[in-house]
């Protein structure tokens, strides 16, 4: 039986995000978020940008950096962000029903929809209870992939498992915590590491 469309989840927790940010401060809006050099004002562009592409806008904005990911998204985001941090959120609001994305799994976008929504809201203090089918999922879908962030390498040896939630996987030293924290750490997030515990958490921590 085919798993369920992911969609409906990713439009809700867009908006969610959405209504997280409407009273942000300039101040906040400058945060570092958890990804990388990004801000929070930043990682929203990119979901912005991430939520209007269609496979063959993809493919011809890659070609436009030399098929380079990180000057594409740099350019997606200087658009997203050039005019003020309310126009970026106005410009989300406004594809957040969007059905389409940049070739790959569709579970690649419910990933990034959570993962990018918790680099935003966990610096800023901001809490929020996801599904845990889709944390589920998203774990379930990153921890067989490399692409881009090296998840299945990064948990290779190890046993990682949900105290929050019935789900595990792979073998070796145990790694366990809360299933939102094992999704931060699966794909390269320090801030996840702190509610980890068990005999693989000083392995994990290395590779993260």
């Amino acid at each position: 039986m085919a798993a369920p469309s992911p969609w409906p989840t990713i439009h809700a927790e867009r908006s969610a995000l959405a209504d997280d940010l409407a009273s942000l401060t300039e101040e906040q809006w400058s945060t570092p978020s958890l990804c990388g050099q990004w801000s929070v004002w930043e990682t929203l562009g990119h979901m912005t940008a991430t939520a209007k592409m269609t496979r063959p806008r993809f493919l011809r904005k890659m070609a436009g950096t030399g098929f380079r990911f990180e000057p594409m998204f740099a350019r997606e985001i200087a658009r997203e962000t050039a005019g003020t941090p309310a126009d970026t959120l106005a410009e989300f609001r406004a594809v957040m029903g969007a059905s389409t994305g940049p070739p790959g799994p569709v579970d690649t976008w419910l990933g990034e929809t959570i993962v990018h929504a918790e680099d935003i809201r966990r610096p800023l203090g901001i809490t929020h209870e996801y599904p845990q089918d889709a944390l589920i999922r998203v774990a379930d879908f990153f921890k067989g992939s490399n692409l881009l962030i090296g998840t299945k390498t990064r948990i290779s040896g190890l046993t990682l498992r949900a105290e929050d939630a019935d789900w595990s996987t792979g073998s070796g030293p145990e790694v366990t915590g809360p299933m939102l924290s094992l999704v931060l750490a699966m794909t390269g997030r320090p801030a996840g590491l702190g509610d980890l515990s068990g005999d693989g958490l000083a392995t994990l921590t290395e590779r993260v």
